[in-house]
């Protein structure tokens, strides 16, 4: 049944429609990637910017809205003092404080 047949039987008062919809199958819906409740908000950001995040997200082999999330949250902790620091930047830190430096 395509849109305008469900449109015109839905304004038709049909019992069809509600018999297609409980023959259906159940949808397949993502697995939240958390158990602490989310809101979601709409941000504009200009093209440029936006492909720059999904390539960033891309390397680290995560999505868009958790490397915007992880960002948020980092610059959060920084207005408040608390420590985030993911465990690449520390390892990075540490292996650059093993190198010599040249004289």
């Amino acid at each position: 049944m395509d849109r305008n047949e469900a449109t015109k039987r839905f304004h038709g008062g049909h019992d069809a429609l509600a018999e297609l919809i409980d023959e259906s199958q159940p949808a397949e819906l993502p697995t939240p990637d958390t158990d602490v409740p989310m809101v979601s908000r709409s941000v504009r950001l200009p093209l440029e910017t936006y492909e720059r995040v999904r390539a960033a997200a891309d390397a680290r082999g995560i999505g868009v809205t958790t490397l915007m999330r992880q960002w948020i949250e980092a610059g959060l902790a920084d207005l408040d003092d608390s420590a985030t620091v993911s465990l690449a930047d520390v390892r990075r830190a540490l292996a650059a404080l093993s190198r010599p430096t040249a004289a």
